[in-house]
């Protein structure tokens, strides 16, 4: 495992490249992808089985679909900084013919995108699939998936969440961003999702919670522990309470930055706040 001390740097600088790719094309998503920042460089910095470079058919490794698509600008900083592909094609986030696309695609191939996303709903049904297809290969690695708590007010969702506890699926990890923030407004006001934790249970999942998803630490343990429950007939799923905006004090605890960038004296106040730590690209 990398020294805490890196990892936390990497947080700090993870939120740079979001807010500069946002910035640059006057477009994007920042709000989730600051509050997710602490998960991704948890997951592929210290809790997945990675291997060397990139394969797609994912054979010996563990796996991870990103659902909620549109915090495309954390996945790819993440990827970047992982070794996935150089940190300087951040620069072209969003750009005509870039493969770093808003939602994520397959078809210009960049490394560490398994699957196209960002029509909500999809993903935990892509990882169970993805998960079935580890189990009839005898691969013992895990799929790890990641959906947004408005996101599974989609049927499609609880579809899935029955067909996996039915199936036993137990190589899969569900980790919901339960940050109480949707495009439109707080959760409770669009659609409210009740108790998350009771309604994985009673369809026969067995949950954890980490009561905060932005602190770095409590990420790595609690997604150790998720690791740990996996094998045991029944498919994981993690609960982590994130702040939509974590990191940059005006975008925090509001729906108002999930799709929208920040003006150039924003953009400054924002990386301010979060001073440089291992290069801007």
């Amino acid at each position: 495992m990398p020294d805490i001390s890196y990892l936390n740097a990497l947080v700090i600088q993870v939120r740079r490249d979001i807010l500069r790719q946002v910035h640059k094309v006057n477009s994007g998503h920042p709000g989730g992808s600051l509050g997710c920042t602490e998960f991704f460089v948890a997951m592929f910095q210290v809790i997945m089985d990675r291997k060397e470079g990139f394969e797609m058919d994912g054979i010996g490794e563990d796996l991870f679909f990103l659902s909620n698509g549109h915090i495309s600008p954390v996945f790819y900083s993440v990827l970047a900084r992982s070794g996935y592909f150089p940190v300087d094609e951040l620069n072209t986030f969003r750009l005509i013919n870039s493969r770093l696309q808003g939602h994520p695609t397959t078809h210009e191939g960049l490394p560490g995108i398994r699957v196209a996303s960002g029509s909500l709903g999809q993903g935990m049904s892509v990882s169970i699939g993805a998960a079935q297809t580890k189990k009839l290969n005898n691969d013992d690695h895990l799929v790890f998936t990641l959906c947004g708590d408005g996101e599974l007010q989609e049927g499609q969702n609880w579809e899935a969440i029955m067909y996996a506890a039915a199936h036993k699926v137990d190589n899969l990890v569900v980790t919901v961003d339960y940050n109480g923030q949707q495009i439109d407004g707080a959760t409770d006001d669009v659609i409210p999702l009740g108790d998350l934790k009771a309604k994985f249970q009673a369809f026969g999942w067995d949950v954890l919670e980490i009561a905060n998803g932005n602190d770095l630490q409590q990420v790595i343990d609690g997604m150790k522990k998720a690791k740990e429950r996996t094998g045991n007939q029944k498919p994981v799923c993690v609960l982590m309470t994130t702040v939509m905006g974590n990191g940059v004090d005006f975008m925090m605890h509001t729906h108002a930055w999930h799709g929208k960038a920040p003006n150039d004296e924003q953009l400054e106040i924002g990386l301010s706040q979060n001073p440089e730590t291992l290069g801007d690209y």
